[in-house]
Order: structure tokens, then C-alpha cells, then sequence
């Protein structure tokens, strides 16, 4: 019986990793969609409910204008380090490639917008849309795969 149990045990473990969704663990270098130069890294996790989490790993701004504690964020950001800061909460996947239902934080303005994102099919360009109300009324960022 204990082999049976092992062996099943061997068999499901690998088929695990597959059950993750393709942004978990990943790392993005984020663009200002205006100065087009980079503005952190931010990495993608997995929540227990099958939602993606978005967390700043680095600030990046090679001008050194970025700040790096968001004073003009509300909550519990406010005067807080932009690292270590989740800044993209609640988002899911709805088909291949395609997320939605997020809400993102943009640490410029202070202000939380609803978000989604298309994943590109090489895995390696994230097209996210952060808007209030219908997407229409928003503004696109691309951010690129770091790792």
C-alpha cells in the first residue's frame, strides 16, 4: 500500500507545477507609458484563491526622479517604501493569455484603478490596462519580462 501511495504520490507531484498559472513567479520590468523609461521591477504571485498578486521587487529609474515611498498614496502605502509594496491585487485569469478583474495601484498619482493585461503568446511582454469605470476611459502600459 505504501508503494502504491508513493508511487501515486511521484505520478501528481509533477502535474502541480503545470496547475500554476504562467505569470506566478514571474519578474516584470515595468515602463512609464509617457517618459518610456523603466520604473521598477514587480513580481507576480499566485493567491491561495487563484488570483495574481503584483509586489515592487526594485525601484529602477535611471534619471533617480522615481520616488522610492509613495506620500501620496492612500491606505495603508501612504508614506510607506514603494518595495515591498503590492501594487497589482486581484487579478485572474479569464482565457489564455487574458487577465482581468485587478485593481493596480499607481504610485505617481496615489490612486487605485481597476486593471487587466494580456500576456503575449512568447510569454515575454505584458500589455496591462488600468482604468476607472469601462477600459475606455485608461491608460495602456507595456511591461517586459525580466526573468
Amino acid at each position: 500500500m505504501k508503494r502504491i501511495v508513493c508511487a501515486l504520490t511521484v505520478a501528481v507531484l509533477p502535474l502541480s507545477a503545470f496547475a500554476a498559472d504562467a505569470l506566478n513567479g514571474t519578474v516584470w520590468k515595468t515602463v512609464d507609458d509617457k517618459t518610456k523609461q523603466p520604473k521598477a521591477l514587480v513580481k507576480f504571485t499566485e493567491n491561495s484563491d487563484g488570483s495574481l498578486s503584483g509586489t515592487i521587487q526594485k525601484v529602477i529609474d535611471p534619471q533617480a526622479k522615481t520616488k522610492t515611498v509613495c506620500d501620496i498614496c492612500e491606505g495603508r502605502y501612504k508614506n510607506k517604501s514603494l518595495v515591498g509594496a503590492k501594487i497589482v491585487t486581484g487579478l485572474k485569469k479569464v482565457s489564455d493569455g487574458q487577465y482581468a478583474n485587478g485593481s493596480i495601484i499607481d504610485p505617481e498619482s496615489g490612486k487605485t484603478y481597476k486593471f487587466k493585461a494580456n500576456l503575449s503568446k512568447d510569454g515575454k511582454v505584458l500589455s496591462g490596462r488600468g482604468f476607472i469605470g469601462v477600459s475606455a476611459l485608461g491608460r495602456d502600459q507595456t511591461w517586459y519580462r525580466v526573468n
